[in-house]
């Protein structure tokens, strides 16, 4: 692969975020070039042997999950974690069955588990962990909650690269472009707590009956101007480094995962970004993770070469998106008292004008629970728990 490397890195403490990279040649051919790095297939590969993909679902057409399925590379691991439907018909059964039919074909390890699943709950209230939990014991809903099942999972696995697709994508070639889009950060980086976040090239949308490629939507656009905006008015330089603040596609090495701390709903991937300022920016309190301080957190933003097409949700949705995005930096230790005016300003039209954005519920690291005594109590007690071995010749 070929792929640009980046003209700018903002530091910010021991946060290194690199300018946005474009992907040149997918499948290159070793050609030198100062203002690129050629990336071999052998270590991509290497990669992909130590990386899973998660894919959190919820009630997505069938022949959809099943074309993201087909679209990983087979190296990788792929972790399902739904949280469709299983009362008038069991939505989740049919998803099974895909999964059991795709992997008879092509034998490449898949483990799914149900977010629902009572023994879930009790696994992660074995661990110590009962932040996820509702009352009555079960994992709460939500992507973000499914996101950290899979990243447990692939723990479990011994997996160093722990990545996220979404179920609805409706071009299966555009996912296997960014697993190895992922798999090139990590080639790239020279810190074990990296991340790698995806900028679609084009998110297209139809217009008067036309195909028209637009490239930002409004969530987006604000999130990284108010992202930029906490960066800049704590570094004293204005800065528009920040492209990829709603990134559902993204991936990091399993030492990053298990020091972050992560935040529910459509908060989910600005609040990466907050935490890692708030706690290895340059104004940080203490040093919490020393190693990880030491060696620096590096963060990579890649533009897409293939355009993203996947279901529109509506008007609610977007500002529910809007609404949990901006939330994460108006609650930022890092946050001003001007920022947070610019921020109320963008929420005018979804919050009435004596209210403020909601606190931001934060669930700690993982890091401190044990995957594999996780993972035996899934095994020997779940019945929504399948893992489909990988088989080669």
């Amino acid at each position: 692969m070929l792929i640009e490397l980046p003209r700018q890195t903002e530091v910010f403490g021991s946060v290194k975020i690199h300018e946005l990279q474009r992907i040149l040649k997918l499948d290159s051919g070793g050609f030198e070039n100062p203002m690129a790095k050629d990336i071999p297939f052998d270590e991509l590969k290497d990669v992909l042997k130590r990386f899973a993909v998660i894919i959190p679902t919820k009630d997505e057409k069938i022949h959809l999950l099943d074309g993201v399925l087909r679209a990983i590379p087979f190296d990788c691991t792929v972790i399902v974690v739904s949280n469709s439907k299983r009362k008038e018909y069991d939505l989740y059964k049919m998803e099974k069955e895909a999964i059991a039919s795709l992997h008879e074909r092509v034998q490449q390890e898949i483990i799914v588990i149900h977010q629902k699943d009572p023994e879930l709950g009790l696994a992660f209230y074995d661990a110590g962990y009962d932040y996820l939990l509702s009352k009555n014991g079960l994992v709460r809903n939500g992507k973000a909650e499914g996101m950290m099942i899979g990243m447990l999972l692939a723990k479990s696995v011994g997996k160093d690269f722990i990545g996220f697709a979404d179920a609805d994508n409706y071009i299966p070639g555009s996912v296997r472009e960014y697993v190895l889009d992922y798999a090139a950060g990590f080639c790239m980086s020279e810190s074990p707590y990296s991340m790698v976040r995806l900028h679609w090239r084009y998110k297209p949308k139809v217009v008067e009956d036309k195909l028209y490629f637009k490239k930002w939507g409004r969530v987006s656009e604000a999130t990284n101007r108010y992202l930029n905006l906490l960066l800049s008015t704590n570094s004293g330089f204005e800065t528009g480094v920040v492209v990829t603040g709603n990134a559902g596609e993204h991936a990091m090495t399993t030492k990053l995962a298990d020091i972050m701390c992560y935040s529910p709903g459509y908060s989910v991937e600005p609040y990466h970004f907050v935490y890692l300022f708030d706690v290895f920016g340059h104004k940080a309190e203490k040093i919490a993770y020393p190693n990880a301080e030491a060696a620096g957190v590096e963060i990579f933003q890649i533009e897409t070469l293939n355009p993203h097409i996947h279901e529109e949700k509506g008007g609610k949705h977007i500002k529910n998106m809007l609404l949990g995005s901006l939330c994460t930096i108006y609650n930022s230790k890092l946050c001003n008292d001007y920022v947070r005016s610019k921020v109320l300003e963008e929420l005018g039209d979804i919050l009435d004008p004596w209210e403020k954005p909601p606190e931001v519920t934060v669930m700690p690291p993982i890091g401190g629970i044990d995957a594999d005594r996780f993972m035996n109590v899934l095994e020997r007690k779940s019945e929504t728990l399948e893992r489909y071995e990988e088989t080669r010749r």
